[in-house]
């Protein structure tokens, strides 16, 4: 593993694969086949399901449970005590009484797009996705798709706005038209998606605006 900054409490699957420039802190558990990319940094007694990736340069919080088949893309933030599901029919046991094995039951994942951040004690109920950069709140119970760019909140999660790549919220310019206040970046909506634009002078933004 080179140079990986493994503690000594940490639990890593022979068969996992950690980049060298990731880090694990103490009591987390990489299970079987796992990948740990480049940069990210897995918290304190998190969990790391068998085949679960997770791309370069995440942060997986202290005591986040993510389970397999999930799939984690580049700068994904989970937070602390977060939990990824993998179960839509969860029994201890099957209808007659005996203890359900891994033959009894077909692993669901949640996949999470590039950017995006699940807040802490989060749950994401498989099978989701959650779109690039999209931000839900801390303690909201994802039961469907989130957006691109989606704020949700609540149990269950529900949208209540769009964010940029900062994580601020979106400022309503015009009808089918945002703006983030930090850079300025524009977007457009249109049939619940919003397409992203690119940073923009003060007259390049004004002239834009004018199109909204």
């Amino acid at each position: 593993m080179g140079g990986v900054s493994i503690d000594s409490t940490a639990e890593v699957a022979a068969s996992a694969r950690v980049a060298p420039t990731a880090r694990l802190w103490g009591l987390a558990q990489v299970r079987e086949n796992a990948v740990i990319g480049d940069d990210s940094i897995i918290g304190r007694g998190a969990y790391i399901g068998i085949g679960v990736t997770v791309g370069a340069r995440c942060k997986v919080q202290n005591s986040a449970l993510i389970y397999e088949p999930a799939t984690l893309a580049e700068g994904v933030f989970v937070g602390p005590g977060a939990v990824l599901t993998n179960d839509r029919l969860p029994r201890a046991v099957n209808a007659d009484g005996s203890l359900k094995s891994s033959v009894d039951w077909r692993p669901v994942g949640v996949t999470v797009g590039c950017g995006a951040s699940i807040g802490a004690r989060a749950v994401c109920v498989a099978p989701v996705s959650i779109g690039e950069w999209a931000m839900v709140a801390a303690g909201a119970v994802v039961t469907r798709d989130v957006p691109a760019h989606a704020l949700v909140v609540g149990a269950p999660a529900r949208q209540i706005g769009w964010v940029s790549r900062t994580g601020e919220r979106l400022v309503r310019e015009s009808e089918g038209c945002w703006r983030c206040p930090t850079t300025g970046e524009l977007f457009t909506e249109a049939d619940g998606v919003l397409n992203a634009g690119d940073p923009l002078s003060e007259k390049d933004r004004e002239s834009r605006l004018e199109g909204c």
